[in-house]
């Protein structure tokens, strides 16, 4: 049996809520003891109870949960239901004028639509689909900026009940084109272009090319004009946005479909290449993505909230799409980069719009500490009250910089650990009740079941070892399965402990208070003389460094030790080199050495500009793993930001 994954990171600061913050929060403490006890006595009497208070059902079901084919659990089977309508219409009697949308343009244009604003457009772009063809069931790709348009498109799919997936504007016309095949979708719904970095993405053209080949279940494309640059338009298949709506009512009944219907197909990058379409079924979906906005974000109806997530991923789809319309909140949609023109464009927002609650990925907060203090520190951020943090683990190095400059030490973080996979949010403080810990998602959420086991799936005791985290009980936003291959849906997420768990690819560890701690991912576990280390730990250690922006660490092969640490490091400043980089290199081995033992040492340390990251800022570690074993770089490097920096990491500019 292989030895348990070590934690050496030592993290002991604790923030607790303040006293005023928990007296006007949505969930105090008796109220979050209360779900946890029901959820533990009465696991299904409370995912029930939950579905009957938070959803409007056409049809109420009398059956939560069906584990007659485990692992393709199944609830609420004989409910029926319409998300859009849970999202939108439910709130026009008390709420129609309430901004649901606030959208800013990285060219500075502003829109808002209110509740009844939107509903009416999602009616108008509803029916403009059926009068194109589009049936329940059928496949709708929607290939969008990050504009009010892409959260209409995916409402208006959601109203007739099409089945949409959402590709993130900055993937390759490969990747479009893979996901249309995947999905046999009948329709793309896209745009001229996109602006990003004062630049034009090309989202027409790569539309185009992605239907040149093998694309043949499409049958329609509808295109927005965003850029108003000129582009080509394929006569008797593309159609303009205005055109498609210009004659379409404002009013679109929403169908009811099944519980169990699928919502929307999510690709998410495998290990094989081939992109895994998970599947979500409409009303656990829902229930949790609403659920978890109102919970972890301790939403109130004042709130201006700000999830900078694309749509494109997961996180939008939760936390921008559906969670907090479901909840009745007003949300901000950002077009551009967050850089653009200068480092203080998301603190000019929040400053400009009132945002109230704002939830970024740790990448983007270290990307913006990297221009200092003084940046934020120029704008009134004094309406923020909770910050939050999505996407990977925070070290806690960044966790502080962003609790002392952005929340002015008076913010609780919600640091949240969930995938494209289990829908929303999994392991999270609730902001009025939990004690935060830099670097910790704290525990999980009331209903959920999670644990940390070994390599045979017997649960870890103590505190100082890590393992497998896996979720023990199906819970409502799970996914159902892979679009089109459950073979691989078994083998990928259950197979690994013979159906009993769900195995989530990430190591963890529990502290002596039962909080979680995200290690990294499983696959990224350097096995160092026998000891198996998480490499986000060593990572957080050589951030903690004042000069270290950013760090990303791999293994490589070694002779002696089995595998070495290999990291990549980014300095504030110039990129070292020659002798400064060498003596740099002397300074942060110690460094590590000091902060969590000699044992994490990297052996190799190479300095650059930026980290490989996609558009989305997500850091493409297996390239990273390809280049420190100096092997052929196979995958798709066409979603790089930078395709330049490759020369770099290689040692070579």
């Amino acid at each position: 049996m292989k030895k348990n994954i070590e934690s050496i990171l030592t993290e002991s600061r604790s923030f607790p809520p303040s006293d005023s913050f928990t007296a006007a929060a949505r969930l105090k403490p008796v109220d979050l003891d209360a779900l946890y006890k029901q959820a533990e006595t009465d696991y299904e009497g409370f995912w029930a109870e939950r579905a009957q208070e938070e959803l409007h059902w056409a049809t109420p079901f009398s059956k939560t949960l069906d584990e007659s084919n485990a692992p393709n659990y199944a609830w609420f089977t004989d409910g029926q239901l319409n998300v859009s309508e849970n999202c939108l219409d439910v709130h026009i009697a008390e709420h129609g004028n309430k901004p649901a949308i606030i959208f800013e343009g990285e060219q500075g244009d502003r829109k808002t639509l209110s509740y009844s604003e939107l509903l009416t457009e999602v009616s108008r772009f509803a029916n403009a689909l059926k009068a194109q063809g589009i049936e329940a069931g059928d496949r709708v790709v929607i290939y969008m900026p990050m504009t009010p348009e892409a959260v209409i498109a995916m409402q208006a799919c959601a109203r007739i009940g099409a089945v949409h997936s959402v590709v993130f504007g900055g993937f390759s016309a490969n990747a479009l084109r893979d996901r249309i095949i995947d999905a046999a979708a009948k329709m793309v719904i896209t745009a001229d272009g996109a602006h990003r970095g004062g630049s034009i993405v090309e989202l027409k053209q790569a539309t185009d090319t992605a239907l040149s080949d093998a694309c043949d279940s499409i049958e329609r494309v509808i295109v927005l004009k965003c850029t108003g640059h000129e582009i080509s338009m394929t006569a008797g298949r593309d159609i303009w946005w205005q055109d498609a709506i210009a004659d379409q009512a404002d009013i679109c009944m929403p169908g009811p479909v099944a519980a169990e219907h699928p919502l929307f197909l999510l690709y998410t990058s495998g290990s094989t290449g081939k992109p895994k379409g998970v599947q979500h079924a409409s009303a656990g979906y829902l229930l949790h993505a609403k659920l978890t906005s109102k919970w972890v974000f301790d939403l109130n109806d004042q709130d201006v909230f700000w999830c900078t997530a694309d749509v494109g991923w997961i996180t939008g789809h939760t936390y921008v799409a559906y969670g907090p319309l479901a909840a009745g909140a007003t949300i901000v949609i950002y077009e551009g980069a967050p850089t653009y023109p200068d480092a203080g464009r998301f603190w000019k927002i929040c400053q400009e719009l009132g945002v109230t609650i704002f939830y970024t990925a740790p990448t983007a907060i270290r990307a913006l500490m990297k221009f200092g203090d003084d940046v934020p520190n120029a704008y009134d951020l004094s309406k923020i009250r909770l910050l939050g943090t999505v996407g990977e683990p925070i070290n806690p190095e960044a966790w502080m910089w962003y609790h002392r400059v952005i929340g002015q030490e008076r913010c609780p973080i919600v640091d949240t650990w969930w995938q494209t996979e289990t829908g929303g949010a999994m392991m999270a403080p609730i902001p009025g009740v939990t004690a935060t810990k830099p670097g910790s998602c704290t525990r999980p959420l009331p209903g959920i079941a999670a644990d940390i086991v070994d390599e045979e799936g017997a649960p870890i005791k103590g505190d100082d070892a890590g393992g497998y985290l896996v979720i023990t009980k199906p819970w409502p936003a799970m996914l159902r399965t892979i679009w089109g291959d459950n073979k691989r849906y078994i083998e990928t997420y259950w197979q690994k402990f013979q159906n009993r768990y769900y195995v989530a690819g990430d190591s963890a560890h529990r502290d002596g208070d039962g909080c979680y701690w995200i290690m990294g991912r499983i696959d990224d576990v350097v096995n160092v003389s026998g000891h198996r280390l998480g490499t986000m730990e060593v990572e957080s250690a050589l951030v903690a460094h004042k000069r270290v922006v950013e760090a990303a660490v791999v293994s490589r092969p070694h002779d002696i030790k089995g595998e070495s640490i290999f990291a990549y490091v980014v300095f504030q400043g110039d990129r070292p080199t020659g002798d400064e980089a060498e003596q740099l290199t002397k300074e942060l081995r110690n460094w590590v050495a000091d902060q969590v033992g000699a044992i994490a040492k990297p052996d190799d340390i190479r300095f650059t500009d930026n980290l490989p990251k996609t558009r989305s800022g997500k850091i493409m570690r297996r390239l990273l793993r390809a280049i420190a074993r100096d092997e052929e770089i196979t995958q798709d490097t066409s979603t790089l930001e930078n395709e330049a920096i490759l020369d770099q990491l290689r040692g070579k500019a």
